[in-house]
């Protein structure tokens, strides 16, 4: 039986699986392949040794943008065994996102895959890494060696003296793999338009996989799905899962709802998912079958987060897809917050994001710092072994704690006398697009660069779809000139670097933008009333 207390390190927990499940699935891929526990073991051991001879070790900083692939996973789990510094970067980044990341993270290797849908991964991190960063294709397979040829499992990575906080922790249990030390690095988008560099350990990302494993209650005769991007937080948290529990899952490096629904229905996948994105791309897809009988008979679950799931949404998919429907919540600081589970009840799982998942300690605060009641809304803070270590910045980490220690998310909710917790907005401006955050501010600064904007204001609105889509408002320069138009906006950001995920797509000219307060800001509330519709 696993123990969690036992596990400080991801390594651990593949070994201790790959003898619990040995000869037992742990993944099947589009193409029929299907490899188990045992077998991922030994090739990431093999993988491990093979990374070990190109000079990678303890403590070495390594990034990788690759696809949602079995041999991805792979590679990550051999770097977890030799102790580097992972920071994984999601495949939809272009130049001026790569650009940072690899330099505020000081890689030293980058793992590429070649070539991938049309777009040379090789080529363009060459041009952005910084002189002496090692670029490794991976196209025609990782990188193997001889096993016995690999040293001793180490217990966490470099302590990254350079990053925020010095050596202190800031998450409850002490927050580290073994000595606390970074294992992870993951980028994520906020407030500023730089994106944030968010140190884990294997210790929380291994938490927040037992806080997932435990809500969702899954076993080894179920079947899971990786189609979301592996580089996300939400990557080493499923798996994570996946080790605890004994499941298996179908990956897939692109997620298309007919041909994943095919793939699901052929392997017998119960539970799928990934954000509120993937729960209506199956409704739609279901609902253009009409009369075709249930799109995935094994479902039995749909599980995600990353946006708000509208109680009509849970209400229509559930229906529809003849399945459970629970939704949690979490973010790049912190893996697993909160989850539902499949014995809550319909009101519970529509209304909520769930109870906090084993481990995780919320509390609502007032604006004035002390902690609201129950039902009282506030800012959601958070304590637990799944938080993050520290941001890169030491600025950040000092701003995003309190005095006790809880981390401070950013957003508003309430918990209600049941112990569920219900978001009710956001301090952040950021804009979640199908589970992926986006700095409204880093989209607005390359808007107001375009010669025909005199002011832009960047939001997000609801979009059935995206869970929200990114919409600019803009005042002209000189409004006796030709309109500007969204290609010519669109092509003006891809021209500057801006990634394809980050694209608005909706444009609206107005002849002033709302302002208000002491400091005549933006009303951003305004804009989005106005255009929500």
């Amino acid at each position: 039986m696993f123990e969690s207390a036992r596990v400080r390190t991801l390594w651990e927990l593949v070994e201790y699986r790959a003898e619990a499940s040995r000869g037992a699935p742990m993944f099947f891929d589009g193409d029929g392949r299907t490899v188990t526990f045992d077998e991922v073991r030994d090739q990431a051991l093999r993988a491990a040794a093979g990374f070990r001879e190109l000079g990678i070790g303890p403590g070495t900083r390594v990034a990788w943008q690759l696809p949602t692939r079995i041999e991805t996973v792979i590679a990550s789990l051999a770097l977890a065994r030799l102790g580097a510094v992972q920071t994984p970067v999601v495949h939809l980044h272009r130049e001026r996102e790569v650009r940072f990341i690899l330099a505020e993270s000081a890689a030293e290797y980058v793992l590429v895959p070649g070539t991938w849908r049309g777009f040379d991964y090789t080529a363009m991190v060459r041009k952005v890494a910084a002189d002496g960063v090692r670029v490794i294709s991976v196209e025609g397979g990782l990188p193997e060696g001889d096993p016995a040829g690999v040293p001793d499992a180490v217990p966490g990575g470099e302590d990254r003296g350079s990053g925020g906080g010095g050596g202190d922790d800031h998450s409850d249990g002490g927050g580290g793999s073994g000595s606390g030390r970074t294992t992870w690095i993951y980028y994520t988008s906020g407030t500023t338009s730089a994106p944030k560099g968010v140190e884990h350990t294997d210790a929380s990302l291994v938490a927040g996989g037992v806080g997932l494993a435990t809500a969702l209650g899954m076993s080894a005769a179920d079947i899971g799905s990786i189609a979301f991007p592996y580089a996300h937080i939400a990557g080493p948290d499923y798996v994570i899962a996946m080790l605890v529990s004994g499941f298996p899952a179908v990956v897939l490096d692109t997620f298309q709802p007919g041909a994943a629904a095919e793939v699901y229905r052929r392997r017998g996948v119960t539970m799928a998912g990934g954000s509120t994105a993937f729960y209506q791309a199956f409704l739609d897809e279901s609902r253009r079958r009409a009369g075709g009988g249930k799109l995935i008979p094994s479902l039995r679950l749909l599980s995600g987060g990353g946006a708000p799931l509208p109680p009509e949404l849970y209400a229509a998919a559930g229906r529809e897809l003849d399945c459970a429907i629970v939704h949690g919540y979490g973010m790049t600081e912190c893996p697993m917050i909160a989850m539902g589970t499949p014995y809550d009840s319909d009101e519970q799982l529509a209304r909520t994001v769930g109870k906090p998942v084993v481990g995780a300690r919320v509390r609502i605060v007032r604006a004035d710092g002390t902690e609201a009641g129950t039902g009282e809304s506030g800012e959601v803070t958070l304590k637990g072994a799944m938080l993050f270590r520290r941001y890169t910045d030491p600025a950040l980490t000092a701003e995003a704690f309190d005095a006790d220690g809880y981390f401070h998310t950013g957003d508003l909710g309430h918990l209600r006398q049941d112990g569920h917790l219900v978001l009710t907005g956001r301090l952040k401006d950021i804009i979640i697009r199908k589970g992926e955050n986006i700095s409204a501010q880093e989209i607005e600064d390359l808007v107001h660069a375009h010669p025909a904007v005199a002011e832009a204001a960047v939001i997000g609105l609801p979009d059935r779809e995206r869970g929200e889509r990114v919409c600019a408002v803009v005042t002209l320069a000189d409004p006796a000139a030709p309109p500007l138009t969204l290609a010519a906006l669109t092509g003006h950001l891809r021209a500057a670097g801006l990634m394809t995920q980050k694209l608005p797509e909706q444009l609206e000219i107005v002849a002033e933008l709302p302002r208000g307060g002491p400091l005549n800001k933006v009303l951003k509330g305004v804009l989005r009333e106005r255009y929500a519709g």
